[in-house]
């Protein structure tokens, strides 16, 4: 396994700006994201900063706006490589997949905001290009959701999303650890389809 740490979006926009991230709580995820590109540089494991730009009109992450800015929990740390995109995954339309083959990079774990957009779309992305995922459960966040289709509240939909991504798509662990995975060696527990479905299977038959 040779990892990289993605970590995305880490912008004014979800702390100060139009968007702020709600569950888990801002305090805690940026910890996180700290400890993890901390964990991750005294590994000798790239780190990666993301940034989501939209035009100059846009209302949110307008180019050289104050919402567009990344945030000090990043900038602060070091870093091997900026990326700007424009899309939801790191990987459309961006150089990132070239530079991790370039690093023979087969791992990338994945932490910032938001959980069910960017996140997900670069974890998905991740695996159709055939890499093995990681996902941070408590160094990404997101916040509540309304609209003509209806309305789900921060921490269920963060929580379907990680209950989602560990069905197929990632090993979802804590930041603590994957940074007992990163320092020790040991392999995070993965899931599947079936798997996760025979789990409900059994849940049901035992309380029935």
């Amino acid at each position: 396994m040779k990892r990289a740490l993605i970590v995305i979006d880490v912008q004014n926009e979800y702390v100060v700006g139009n968007l702020p991230i709600a569950y888990p709580p801002l305090d805690i995820s940026l910890a996180n994201i700290g400890a993890a590109m901390d964990a991750a540089h005294a590994a000798g494991i790239p780190v990666i900063l993301i940034q989501q730009a939209a035009p100059a009109q846009s209302p949110i992450f307008a180019r050289g706006s104050a919402g567009f800015a990344l945030h000090p929990t990043v900038t602060q740390r070091p870093h091997d490589l900026l990326i700007e995109k424009t899309l939801p995954s790191s990987f459309t339309g961006t150089g990132l997949a070239d530079w991790l083959a370039e690093h023979d990079i087969d791992t990338v774990a994945i932490c910032g905001y938001m959980t069910q957009n960017c996140d997900e779309s670069t974890a998905r992305d991740a695996v159709h290009r055939g890499f093995a995922v990681e996902f941070l459960s408590d160094a990404t966040g997101t916040l509540t959701l309304a609209n003509q289709a209806g309305s789900i509240t921060a921490e269920d939909l963060h929580r379907a999303v990680l209950v989602v991504l560990q069905s197929r798509f990632a090993a979802v662990a804590s930041t603590a650890a994957w940074i007992e995975s990163v320092t020790t060696g040991t392999e995070l527990a993965r899931s599947s389809i079936v798997a996760s479905t025979s789990i409900v299977g059994s849940t049901v038959t035992a309380q029935s």
